[in-house]
C-alpha cells in the first residue's frame, strides 16, 4: 500500500483518525471525573496533533486530494465543536458563546460553498489559522479543568496551574479571534461576490 497516492494516501488517514477520535473524546467527558477528563485531553491533544501533520505531510509530499480539502476542515470542526458542546452540560463554558462560535463556522462554510460553486476561491485568512490554534490550545485546559502540580506532582507553587483559568483565558482569546475572522471571511465574501 502506498501512502504517498490515492485516496487513502497517509494524511487523508490521519484526518479520518481525527474523525474517528470524536466518539472516544464524547464518550469520556460523558464521565466528568478528572482522570476521564485527564484522558479526554490526551485524545484531543493527539487528534489536534494530527491536524499539523496530515497538513505538513501533504504539502510535503505534493498530495493534495479534493478528498483531503473537504475533510481537513470538516475533521477540525467536529473535533472543536465536540468537545465545546460536551463541555456546556460540565458548566465549563457559556452555551451563548459556544452557540455562536457554532453559527460562525456554519455561515463560513455555506458561504464557502457558495463561492466555490462560483469558481471563486477565498483563502483562509492567518485569523482563521490562529482561531483554530487559540481554540485548540483552551480546550484541553478546559478538559483539565482541575489543579495541577506541573513538575512530576511536586507540590510547589511556582509550578501549580488552574487549569480551568489557563482553558477559559485561550477560549476567550479564540472567542474573539473566532468573530473577528468570521467577520473578515464575510467582508472579504461579499467583496468578491460583488464584483
Amino acid at each position: 500500500m502506498n501512502l504517498r497516492s490515492g485516496r487513502l494516501n497517509l494524511p487523508n488517514m490521519l484526518t479520518l483518525g481525527r474523525v474517528a477520535a470524536i466518539p472516544v473524546l464524547v464518550i469520556l467527558m460523558l464521565f466528568d471525573s478528572r482522570e476521564a477528563g485527564f484522558w479526554a485531553a490526551v485524545v484531543f491533544g493527539l487528534a489536534s496533533l494530527t491536524d499539523w501533520l496530515d497538513g505538513y505531510l501533504a504539502r510535503k509530499w505534493e498530495i493534495v486530494t479534493v478528498l483531503g480539502k473537504f475533510l481537513d476542515p470538516l475533521a477540525d470542526k467536529l473535533l472543536v465543536m465536540a468537545a465545546l458542546i460536551m463541555l456546556i452540560p460540565m458548566g465549563r463554558v457559556p452555551a451563548w458563546a459556544v452557540f455562536l462560535i457554532l453559527a460562525r463556522e456554519i455561515t463560513i462554510t455555506g458561504l464557502r460553498s457558495i463561492a466555490s460553486s462560483e469558481g471563486i476561491v477565498i483563502a483562509a485568512s492567518d485569523l482563521g489559522k490562529f482561531k483554530t490554534i487559540f481554540q485548540m490550545t483552551a480546550i484541553p485546559g478546559l478538559l483539565l479543568h482541575y489543579d495541577y502540580y506541573w513538575l512530576f506532582g511536586l507540590r510547589w507553587e511556582l509550578f501549580h496551574v488552574n487549569m480551568h483559568n489557563f482553558g477559559i483565558f485561550f477560549f476567550w482569546v479564540a472567542f474573539v479571534m473566532t468573530m473577528w475572522s468570521g467577520g473578515d471571511y464575510l467582508v472579504k465574501f461579499f467583496r468578491v461576490i460583488s464584483r
